[in-house]
């Protein structure tokens, strides 16, 4: 038996056709599910749509009255056509049926209905064929002119519109959920009775009534508030809980000696750290000293220092005979780390720590000998790709897992390291993506938050430029002639397409990468074909074509090489032996060639903003001032061109966070997908309701204090398991 109604399947509450309906249009398969694929929209038998601003090729629901019905046979073919014409009293649009005279039955002049189907073009008139549609009830359209009350509540009534698909319609959802409630038990509510009465929130299953079946406005945005407060409340508690629940374990102390490596290291740095690195070291020196895990966030710009700050504390662990272990999200980031690593810890340190590299495309002797390395504790510093979360992989001492570029992995990974520790390792996260405060208390609540905002001092300038071909198509040659007086100089230029090649994406790439649905970069121009994204492989066909070029070293980077040639091309590009590369998003993180000076970002509107900040932050590594071009196709006053825009307008990367947050979804908060895709939340947006978010923290935190195990609150238990997904909740149970 499922603990609450909400867990009950589908299939038993509506059959298995229509569950299996449900499931493939939309992934739904409990009560629960259903009951949260919440109305996008609301709109009123009374009232008509703008029909002529209806966009074509989209999937439409519209409410309109039919004009005129009128059968023609066909000419080519046998059979006839029913053309039902609809309007709103400005636009007409036409319902086409094939062979479906009968329909005209029902669909007789001054019917109103919803209509549902994809806008389409004929002969320049827009329409909708074979679309499905629900007529209102005649009885009440009847009467509802000569001011009968309940007519007049039925036309003003709002009607739920429901996200829908190809094969279900909004109505149908409607009716499946109008089933779902005529016949649900009393719901506990995950939001204790104390909390609900001093903010005013009605029980859960009321909300669930007035969202879905609201007799006015008022119902369904009142019971809104109350379902976003349940959904920040069971959200902040699964994060809290997770966060007590790490804190209760026990961890090895990791404490420097007064002299040993650490002080040694500190000593022989050819600089000195800013304050921010200082300030994050300190308190990853509270952390790894006490007999609980770490589990801290350090968030900072590109070049702030955070590698530094992690290399201090592997070396903390390193005094206690322990193990530290570097994940990274590429081959090419993982070997660039493991060479910044021994470089920086010199001959001595490097010789005594042996660190050591492990990755998927390692040949069986070279993998057989870092094993072996790692399991009798030789190597004291290991640093990685996924590979380190293999089974074959054993540890002696594993005392501290760092995740570097956390976007780039979910739970589940670096949970999956974690337990490789014969007690439980302290964990330090990286990100170069500055995070803003609702998203850090969202995404990572169950982490201890660090912040690097200061440069070092030395770092130049980087100037930023869109060159927007959309208006200036003329402006692409000049982009490889500045390239050209870069080298000329003497530095080296980063060119970075969004694909290999015209069909093939960078393996690995986040979601978010691309555009989203209806945010084409030739949004806009109907008339104008969208050009062919920029890939590494179609530059290069082009590189013998432009005359500026001609001479240059340019060699090509992506993922698709193996790990020998991209790790032979990285070093040779960062030992100037290459003065143009040519690359995916590979070179996106860590990669650092001082000597490089231009950033060219073919198709820079196919990048999310925090992608395109790291990718700036390659350049005005060294002593020469950085130029980043970002060029695009994407038309002015388009959220594609509004992205590029914004990422050249300003270098503070937290600026740019809550840019970035503002214009697209946040992406899945918990579970295994952290990067920006379909998004996990129902009615919270991260960008919108920061408050209520630190509302709920505060009343969830105090709840767990008293309760931490929630024995008392069976309600809020069963509503964070089932808030998880599989991946999620299991993640959520480690510790």
């Amino acid at each position: 038996m499922p603990d609450s109604p909400l867990d009950a399947s589908l299939a038993g509450a509506l059959g298995g056709r229509t569950a299996s309906a449900l499931q493939k249009a939309f992934g739904l398969r409990t009560v629960g599910d259903l009951l949260t694929h919440f109305p996008r929209r609301y709109a009123r038998r009374g009232e008509l749509t703008a029909l002529d601003q209806l966009p074509l090729g989209e999937s439409v629901t519209i409410v309109a009255q039919v004009l005129d019905v009128r059968e023609r046979t066909m000419r080519a073919r046998r059979g006839s056509i029913l053309e039902v014409r609809i309007g709103d009293g400005q636009g007409i649009l036409t319902l086409t049926f094939f062979n479906q005279a009968w329909r005209a039955k029902d669909l007789v002049p001054g019917a109103r209905g919803i209509f549902a189907g994809k806008v389409g073009d004929y002969r320049g008139l827009r329409q909708l064929a074979h679309p499905d549609y629900e007529l209102f009830d005649a009885s009440h359209e009847a009467v509802a002119g000569v001011g009968d009350q309940q007519a007049q509540k039925w036309a003003k009534q709002p009607i739920p519109i429901y996200p829908a698909s190809a094969s279900v319609a909004s109505w149908q959802v409607q009716k499946s959920v109008e089933v779902l409630l005529d016949g649900l038990p009393p719901i506990g509510d995950a939001v204790p009775a104390s909390v609900r009465s001093e903010l005013d929130l009605m029980p859960v299953s009321e909300a669930y009534e007035r969202i879905h079946r609201p007799e006015t406005d008022r119902d369904h945005l009142t019971a809104r508030d109350t379902l976003r407060f349940d959904e920040a409340f069971v959200l902040q508690s699964a994060l809290l809980q997770q966060r007590a629940l790490v804190r209760r374990s026990a961890a090895t102390p990791r404490r420097a000696a007064a002299a040993g490596l650490l002080a040694a290291f500190d000593a022989a740095l050819p600089f000195e750290r800013t304050g921010d690195q200082r300030l994050v070291g300190d308190e990853i020196t509270r952390d790894l000293e006490a007999d609980v895990p770490m589990n801290r966030l350090v968030q900072g710009e590109v070049g702030s220092g955070k590698t530094l700050v992690a290399l201090r504390a592997m070396l903390a662990v390193a005094e206690s005979g322990g193990q530290s272990a570097l994940l990274a999200p590429t081959e090419v980031l993982a070997a660039q780390h493991l060479r910044s690593i021994t470089a920086t810890l010199g001959p001595d340190l490097a010789a005594r720590l042996r660190p050591t590299l492990l990755t998927g495309q390692m040949t069986v002797a070279q993998r057989k000998k870092a094993l072996l390395s790692i399991v009798s504790g030789q190597a004291q510093i290991v640093v990685g790709t996924h590979a380190l979360i293999s089974e074959t992989v054993e540890f002696f001492d594993l005392g501290l897992v760092v995740v570097d570029e956390q976007h780039r992995f979910g739970v589940d990974q670096r949970e999956a390291l974690r337990k490789k520790g014969a007690t439980p390792p302290h964990v330090l996260v990286l990100t170069a993506t500055p995070i803003p405060r609702t998203v850090a208390m969202t995404v990572f609540g169950d982490l201890d938050v660090s912040t690097i905002a200061e440069l070092p001092k030395g770092r130049q300038p980087i100037e930023s430029f869109v060159v927007p071909l959309a208006d200036h198509p003329t402006w692409g040659g000049r982009i490889w002639q500045r390239s050209a007086e870069e080298v000329a100089k003497g530095r080296q230029v980063f060119v970075v397409c969004p694909a290999i090649d015209a069909v093939t994406a960078e393996p690995g790439d986040p979601p978010g990468s691309d555009p989203a649905p209806g945010d084409d970069p030739g949004e806009g121009d109907s008339d104008s074909p969208a050009p062919e994204r920029a890939s590494v492989e179609g530059v290069m066909a082009r590189v013998p074509t432009i005359p500026v070029l001609d001479g240059l070293r340019i060699e090509a980077l992506h993922g698709r090489m193996s790990s020998d040639e991209k790790d032979d091309v990285m070093r040779r590009f960062a030992a100037g032996d290459i003065d143009v590369l040519v690359a995916t998003t590979v070179i996106e993180v860590g990669v650092d060639v001082p000597n490089a000076s231009t950033m060219v970002v073919l198709d820079a509107d196919r990048f999310g903003v925090s992608q395109l900040h790291q990718l700036r932050g390659r350049v005005g590594r060294g002593g020469h001032p950085g130029l980043c071009l970002l060029v695009t196709h994407a038309a002015a006053d388009t959220v594609a061109r509004e992205r590029v825009d914004a990422v050249a307008a300003t270098l503070d990367g937290f600026e740019l966070a809550q840019v970035d947050l503002d214009l697209r979804r946040e992406g899945d908060v918990l579970g295994n997908l952290q990067s920006g895709g379909r998004s996990s939340l129902r009615l919270l947006r991260v960008a919108r309701d920061g408050d209520l978010i630190g509302l709920a923290r505060e009343h969830a935190a105090e709840l767990l204090e008293a309760d931490p195990r929630l024995d008392d609150h069976p309600a809020l238990a069963a509503a964070i398991a089932r808030r998880l997904d599989d991946r999620g909740r299991e993640a959520m149970g480690k510790n």
